[in-house]
């Protein structure tokens, strides 16, 4: 047996780390992204899906380009941090279980994500795999009506290719909460990637990916080689 387990935590900003128990994401929240990828009815309900916790890498970390793939593309996402629990939480008492939130970049492999889509397989061959989920340092919860004009961009070294609005959601924080525990039991060190906007493409090694959304701390990562 091992005889300890890591654990994940992510930095909070002024201080302090915030442990993580699961990492969820929602698939297909920006109406452009929808119409970018050509691949869902824009009237579906949200779906979600996971990645392992020890997926997170920090601001500044180096991540190697994944291996079982040839096509790494970014997303940048607003991400939740839930500080307490719940289950078929209302949508007007779900900003109560919001410890903070922070920026996110769900890294997938799209071709296998495609592939996965095509062979009607789950996601996780395409989303969930090591240093696929980089978070930045969460900022600890205000009103979150303070993100409907916030703007959500991406830039890879220097060149700006995703921007977006928060408001641009299709479900937005509160209703994506409430969604969630329909499904899962909250609890905190819950993290939530709400989707991505419009604009995602491919990074090769070398690249500097830089992920802003208004108001809260950047993240920035840099893709390495390929480990051997």
């Amino acid at each position: 047996m091992p005889s300890s387990i890591p654990v994940t935590e992510v930095p909070v900003f002024g201080g302090g780390m915030f442990p993580v128990r699961r990492v969820y994401c929602v698939g297909r929240n920006y109406l452009d992204h929808i119409r970018e990828m050509g691949e869902a009815d824009e009237r579906d309900p949200p779906f979600f899906f996971q990645k392992p916790r020890d997926a997170i890498v920090h601001d500044g970390a180096r991540v190697p380009y994944p291996p079982f793939t040839d096509d790494l593309q970014f997303e940048v996402e607003l991400v939740i941090a839930i500080g307490s629990s719940g289950k078929n939480i209302p949508v007007a008492e779900a900003l109560d279980h919001i410890w903070g939130y922070a920026v996110g970049i769900d890294l997938t492999r799209r071709d296998r994500q495609y592939e996965s889509r095509d062979r009607k397989w789950p996601w996780e061959m395409g989303k969930s795999f090591d240093a696929s989920a980089p978070c930045g340092p969460i900022a600890p919860a205000r009103d979150g009506r303070y993100f409907k004009g916030c703007a959500i961009t991406l830039l890879v070294n220097g060149v700006e290719k995703q921007r977006g609005d928060i408001g641009q959601m299709i479900w937005s924080v509160p209703e994506i909460v409430a969604q969630l525990s329909q499904q899962m039991t909250l609890h905190p060190g819950d993290l939530i990637y709400t989707g991505t906007p419009a604009g995602v493409g491919p990074v090769v090694p070398g690249d500097v990916i830089d992920a802003r959304i208004e108001g809260l701390p950047s993240l920035t990562i840099t893709i390495t080689e390929r480990e051997a």
